[in-house]
């Protein structure tokens, strides 16, 4: 890659002019442009000239830039265009000023609950919108958390990581140990990753912001991934009430831990809780490449000499040159002493433009003087008073509040000599409604009788949003509520369903309101659960109708129809419809096959041979036939000499037959 100064000046595409070097990292540079058609300042990423002649890579890049410019979110950095060059492709993002949250831990900061709990609410956010569209960005750490003039974090370089994990390439050695610092245990086992590794790299970063550290950091790349594979996340004192949310984000298995959304909802009721977060000490970014950075007002002003410029100091009996004049003696200067004169156009010879000049006028010094030590003597006096005051006043033990009512709070406040102060309420997943959820100071803190304890009531949990259980069956739907802090009664109850497959849920409900989109933190999500498609009544096909008409209303019924073997009845004609098996009302699901028997008419039988039998023999003959003895026309004793109808006559089964006996 070409020096990053030989860079300064260059027109990429015909449209971005760099004008400074903004950092450089192992892949890539990156710069300050001027967007020459729009007139507007942009931060243009030059990636290394070898992925120029990976064509997979290029195409990769290109869809993921595509991919990301759609994205348009107040967390997510902006992709405005991207392209090739002949130092290699590069991506034309929003320009920020505000600096990195890098910037803002290497300068040893550590952030407040309250801070740290805002600065990950914002970074889920971002990155449940993302991963709801199927972008994971798989390199979240502070140097890619960057903040606008507001104050507000973005997620910068989605697409980018992704695509140089596919490259065909190899970065320079050790270039991946930034990466490794907030890995997931899935990437450090090379296993596919989704959206709650991005989850785990925030869980790290937010553990540094609070503690200083990252953890399962060891010498070596190779031992930084692999101290995380299997191991929960340590226990610090440094991290308050985020100590279980971010155990949960970063569980060494993705199956356990937090989703993004899922992160952001319990962070969020974890800060309505905790007073405003003050804002964090950025660095805005000035524009001048000679003056980077320019510190904000307030206490992020922590490096007073990049306020005070180079001053001449002009008495009016003595002038004084003064090249890079301290803090200390600028703000010295009264500034009603003060006239700010032009520099003189020319430069002297020999030397550059002298700066400009300040004059002072000479006053009278007695005045001042006198004015101070009457200054110093009232002071001292009203601080001796308030000392004598405050020795007299006893001290008080500040009560536990928490848990209480605001009745029983203020009681146990008056108790004590204590005034109390009830803020506006906040969510609070542990404490009851109407209830004091937080208080300051703290119980057994002390203070003078007479002082203000401020509590916070609770107005109970925060709603949280209840995500789709669609196409989810009862353990699915169970595992993702409980992502968000919510429980399910599964199945609540079962339906049938003719678009809903068996066992998927059908719906699902809170207070009475069917796909809610919000519930209270730990409330219970009522769930139906798809029994399938209704059975089917077999209808009744029986009587006088023919196959075809009985099997026209089976498939009428959503059911199919099959003929088996036909059967003799005395009641059915020939070629009718006796019945069905299953038999007629018999529940069935849809497209079960119905067999239908038809009637071959009555049955017959052949009167069989019982000449020269007794009476006896003839009438157990005839009955095994299954016929009728009638009448015995001749001796009872007798044998048989004929029969009426004759032997070896086709009749209807059951029809009577007389003997003739000799």
């Amino acid at each position: 890659m070409p020096l990053i100064s030989d860079s300064i000046g260059r027109v990429l595409g015909k449209r971005y002019r760099l004008v400074s070097a903004l950092g450089t990292g192992a892949s890539a540079h990156v710069f300050l442009a001027e967007d020459v058609s729009l007139q507007r300042r942009v931060a243009v990423k030059v990636l290394q000239p070898a992925l120029v002649n990976d064509e997979s890579f290029l195409k990769r890049f290109g869809a993921e830039a595509r991919a990301v410019a759609q994205l348009n979110h107040p967390n997510v950095l902006r992709v405005f265009d991207w392209g090739e060059d002949t130092d290699g492709p590069y991506l034309v993002l929003e320009y920020l000023h505000g600096g990195s949250l890098r910037d803002i831990l290497d300068r040893d900061f550590r952030l407040s609950d309250a801070q740290a709990t805002q600065l990950g609410v914002e970074v889920a956010h971002g990155l449940a919108y993302a991963h709801a569209r199927g972008l994971v960005h798989r390199d979240i750490k502070p140097a890619n958390l960057l903040f606008d003039e507001e104050g507000r974090v973005r997620i910068a370089d989605f697409g980018v990581a992704r695509a140089l994990a596919e490259a065909a390439w190899t970065e320079p050695a050790g270039a991946m140990v930034g990466t490794a610092r907030y890995a997931s245990p899935e990437q450090a086992e090379g296993r596919r990753v989704d959206g709650r590794a991005d989850v785990y790299s925030l869980a790290l970063v937010l553990y540094e912001c609070l503690t200083g550290d990252v953890p399962f950091v060891s010498d070596t790349t190779l031992g930084t991934l692999m101290a995380r594979v299997g191991a929960t996340l340590p226990r610090h004192p440094a991290l308050g009430r985020l100590d279980d949310v971010l155990a949960r984000a970063a569980a060494p298995d993705a199956e356990a831990r937090l989703t993004a959304a899922g992160l952001a909802a319990r962070l969020e009721a974890i800060g309505a809780s905790l007073p405003p977060a003050a804002p964090l000490p950025m660095r805005i970014d000035s524009g001048d490449p000679s003056r980077r950075y320019a510190p904000v007002p307030g206490p992020v002003a922590d490096d007073v000499t990049a306020i005070v410029p180079n001053f001449t100091r002009r008495f009016a009996d003595d002038t004084t040159t003064v090249a890079a004049a301290s803090p200390e003696e600028v703000f010295d200067i009264e500034v009603a002493d003060l006239v700010l004169t032009p520099a003189p156009a020319v430069a002297p010879r020999g030397g550059s433009p002298a700066a400009p000049v300040i004059a002072r006028r000479r006053r009278p010094r007695w005045p001042w003087v006198l004015g101070a030590v009457v200054l110093v003597v009232a002071v001292a006096v009203g601080v001796a008073v308030a000392n004598q005051e405050k020795v007299f006043t006893p001290t008080r033990s500040v009560p536990a509040l928490t848990g209480k009512t605001i009745a029983a709070a203020r009681h146990a406040i008056t108790q004590h000599h204590l005034t109390m102060a009830v803020s506006p309420p906040a969510y609070s997943t542990s404490v009851p409604v109407g209830r004091v959820a937080s208080q300051q100071p703290r119980a057994t803190a002390s203070l003078k009788q007479g002082s203000t304890v401020h509590v916070v009531a609770s107005k109970g949990p925060p709603p949280v949003p209840v995500p789709s259980l669609a196409g989810l069956g009862c353990p699915g739907a169970s595992r993702l509520l409980a992502t968000v802090h919510l429980k399910a009664a599964c199945p609540q109850l079962q339906a049938f369903s003719a678009t809903v497959p068996s066992g998927q849920v059908l719906n699902w409900s809170y207070n009475n309101q069917l796909d809610p989109k919000t519930a209270l933190y730990g409330g219970t999500i009522l769930i139906a659960i798809s029994k399938g498609v209704a059975p089917i009544p077999v209808p009744s096909v029986a009587g006088d109708g023919s196959y075809g008409q009985a099997s026209a209303a089976l498939q009428g019924a959503g059911l199919k129809s099959t003929q088996g073997t036909a059967q003799a009845s005395a009641t059915v004609p020939a070629g009718q419809v006796i019945g069905t098996t299953p038999a007629a009302g018999t529940p069935v699901p849809p497209g079960t096959t119905v067999t239908v028997t038809l009637s071959t008419g009555p049955p017959m039988v052949n009167i069989p041979n019982v000449t020269g039998d007794s009476v006896s023999t003839a009438a157990n003959a005839l009955q095994g036939a299954g016929l009728t003895v009638g009448q015995v026309y001749g001796p009872a004793a007798g044998t048989v000499f004929t029969t009426a109808p004759l032997s070896g006559q086709s009749v209807l089964e059951g029809s009577t037959v007389n003997l003739y006996t000799q």
